[in-house]
């Protein structure tokens, strides 16, 4: 009997030994065997896909990333000083002094000129970037959806447009530099002249050729230094004068996207065709309105306060994708049931809505010379159509 039970204990130790090794094993994978398939489970690379969060980011961080401002030039103009030289006496000595202390007023105002072109450049590219900033915020808010006419945004889109209205500012600043430089420029000519033509005065020593010739140099220097400042001044306004053209059609649009609590997409303005190239469309007759083939849209007013901005929009843009310099024909159909009075009533009625689609163009970014506004009548009910003309 004693010695069955000696042999119960022994078995019962022995499995639960066994028990504890198996569970030490299947926890804790051979260190000493790299290839064992435990290992390879944990190497193994699992994709995460992003969230709809992270996706919704990403979009805006690329669609911000489009509207940056434009980047200035980032040259330093600095002028060297003329060397001095010794005093001959003769008329044409007398000559080259003047003309060397007009060099050295004419740098003096090239460094001047140059510290405001560094400033100007620092104050406008801050603008520029707290205004990308606002827009950007407004965006990414308007994308994920906001209430119309929210008065959060309201205030937040005047605040971007004072801080436009500032890198407008630096413009105007610009331009009168600009306006400083050519004057410069002007007078760096008139001293090149005047130094050349000295060369041609009798009664002067070799000594006054050899100091002609170094001041000739100098003042040719300072021409080359003055007309790459005003190229690359010229440069500045041009891009910042299309960054503020362009930025002020987004605003409208963003305009147009709080009122209505959703954002369509950039202006139509930045894929538009320049439309001073394209010539104004002709008016056409209230009667060939419906022979233009399929309307891109159709909106139609049966009940108050349609939303068709979205739709509008979508429609446009993806024209100006394919066909950047299209044309449009903005057509008011009024219906002409119920009699002459009321075809009458439907025809204004139906004329202030195409005026109202023909607003939230604008308001889009589609320059308003792209767009003809006619009318016409149908059996059909109140709508108005726009056309790809």
């Amino acid at each position: 009997m004693l010695e069955k039970r000696i042999a119960i204990t022994l078995l019962s130790c022995t499995l639960l030994t066994g028990g504890c090794s198996f569970s030490a094993d299947s926890l804790w994978p051979s260190l000493s065997s790299p290839s064992s398939k435990s290992v390879k489970q944990i190497n193994k690379k699992i994709t995460i896909r992003p969230s709809t969060e992270e996706k919704v980011n990403q979009s805006l961080a690329n669609l911000s990333g489009g509207l940056k401002p434009p980047k200035l030039g980032a040259t330093n103009f600095k002028v060297k000083a003329p060397k001095g030289g010794k005093p001959t006496g003769t008329l044409v000595g007398n000559k080259i002094s003047t003309l060397r202390d007009d060099l050295k007023r004419l740098q003096a105002s090239i460094d001047i000129e140059n510290n405001d072109l560094q400033a100007v450049r620092l104050k406008s590219n801050s603008n520029s970037k707290t205004y990308h900033d606002r827009v950007a915020v407004m965006r990414s808010k308007l994308q994920l959806g906001t209430t119309p006419g929210n008065p959060m945004m309201v205030e937040a889109w005047n605040a971007a447009q004072e801080q436009l209205e500032k890198v407008n500012d630096d413009i105007g600043e610009m331009n009168s530099l600009s306006s400083r430089v050519a004057a410069d420029a002007s007078m760096s000519a008139y001293l090149l002249d005047a130094t050349r033509a000295s060369f041609g005065i009798s009664g002067a020593v070799d000594e006054d050729h050899q100091q002609l010739e170094v001041l000739e140099d100098e003042v040719s220097q300072t021409v080359v230094l003055i007309e790459r400042l005003l190229t690359e001044l010229s440069d500045d306004i041009r891009r910042q004068s299309n960054y503020v053209a362009n930025e002020r059609n987004q605003l409208n649009t963003l305009a147009l996207a709080i009122k209505n609590g959703e954002f369509f997409g950039p202006s139509l303005a930045s894929t538009a065709y320049n439309v001073s190239s394209v010539k104004p469309p002709n008016v056409t007759s209230s009667k060939t309105g419906l022979n233009r083939g399929r309307p891109l849209v159709i909106i139609r007013f049966n009940q108050p306060n349609v939303n068709y901005e979205q739709a509008l929009y979508t429609a446009v843009n993806k024209v100006l994708q394919n066909q950047p310099n299209a044309t449009f024909d903005l057509v008011a159909v009024s219906s002409v049931n119920g009699g002459t009075a009321k075809a009458a009533l439907n025809a204004n009625e139906t004329r202030r809505n195409a005026q109202n689609v023909l607003r939230s163009l604008v308001d889009m970014g589609l320059p308003p010379g792209r767009v003809s506004l006619s009318a016409t009548s149908s059996s059909s009910g109140n709508e108005v159509r726009l056309y790809l003309r």
